[in-house]
């Protein structure tokens, strides 16, 4: 049993085909679909968990006018995500159509890594690195 508490933060991205990139999310990169709400093509909110903790929500773009409240644009989005197999997360994201950027490497501080985009245009980074214990 972790004694990590649940995620509070929460990354958070919109989509111009949001059940299309759902799709590719979880075929390549190997998030799990939570929830998703929304009907049609349109999802009003969608919650995917990563396998070793946290995750991301997305929606659809729908309302791009001056009222939208939460005016991301779709492809902006750039996370780094924290894997134990960045080799065979590599081939799975390759094999399933993501644009690698930058294959696997070693980094001067301790990490392999590789990067990808989404066909949304959204850039993932994913690695062995898992970041620094904050200070006492």
């Amino acid at each position: 049993m972790s004694d990590s508490p649940p995620p509070q933060v929460w990354p958070t991205l919109r989509a111009d085909d949001a059940r299309a990139l759902i799709r590719f999310l979880v075929e390549a990169f190997g998030f799990e679909e939570a929830v998703v709400y929304g009907e049609g093509d349109r999802v009003d909110h969608a919650q995917l968990s990563w396998p070793l903790g946290g995750g991301i929500m997305l929606g659809s773009a729908h309302d791009r006018g001056p009222d939208d409240k939460w005016s991301l644009r779709p492809g902006t989005f750039g996370a780094y995500v924290v894997t134990d197999d960045v080799d065979a997360l590599h081939e799975r994201a390759a094999r399933a159509g993501a644009e690698i950027i930058q294959p696997p490497q070693e980094t001067d501080y301790g990490s392999r890594e590789f990067a990808a985009r989404d066909p949304e245009g959204n850039l993932w980074s994913f690695g062995t690195y898992r970041g620094s214990l904050p200070p006492k």
